[in-house]
C-alpha cells in the first residue's frame, strides 16, 4: 500500500491557478481548476523551458506563458498542432489537504 505525502491544503492554490513543489530532481506544478480539480505536471515546458505553474489555466489545460503551446493537465500532452508532453502526477485531496504518493519522486530522483 502506498503512503501518501501532503503538499499542502488544497485552498493554497488558488483556483484557475498553481503553486510549485520543490523534489529532488526538479519541480512540480500542482494546479487546481475553477471546477476545484487538482493535477500535478512537471513545471517545465518541454519547448523552451517556460514555468507551466506560471500559465495561465482554462478549463482542463493550461497556457505556457513563453510561447502559447497549450497542455492537457490530465494526460501532459500538448494541444493543437503542437507536439510533445509533460510528466503527469498522481495526486490525491482529502479532507482539503493534496496528496502526492512518494514513488514518483523517488522515481524522479532516480533518473
Amino acid at each position: 500500500m502506498t503512503e501518501w505525502i501532503e503538499l499542502g491544503a488544497v485552498t493554497a492554490v488558488p483556483l484557475r491557478g498553481a503553486r510549485c513543489v520543490n523534489t529532488p530532481s526538479g519541480k512540480i506544478a500542482v494546479f487546481r481548476t475553477a471546477e476545484n480539480q487538482v493535477f500535478a505536471i512537471d513545471n517545465r515546458c518541454p519547448h523552451k523551458g517556460g514555468p507551466l505553474a506560471e500559465g495561465i489555466v482554462h478549463g482542463t489545460s493550461v497556457t505556457c506563458p513563453l510561447h502559447n503551446w497549450v497542455f492537457d493537465l490530465a494526460t501532459g500532452e500538448a494541444q493543437g498542432a503542437d507536439e510533445g508532453s509533460v510528466r503527469t502526477y498522481p495526486v490525491k485531496v482529502e479532507n482539503g489537504l493534496i496528496f502526492i504518493a512518494p514513488d514518483v519522486l523517488i522515481a524522479m530522483a532516480a533518473e
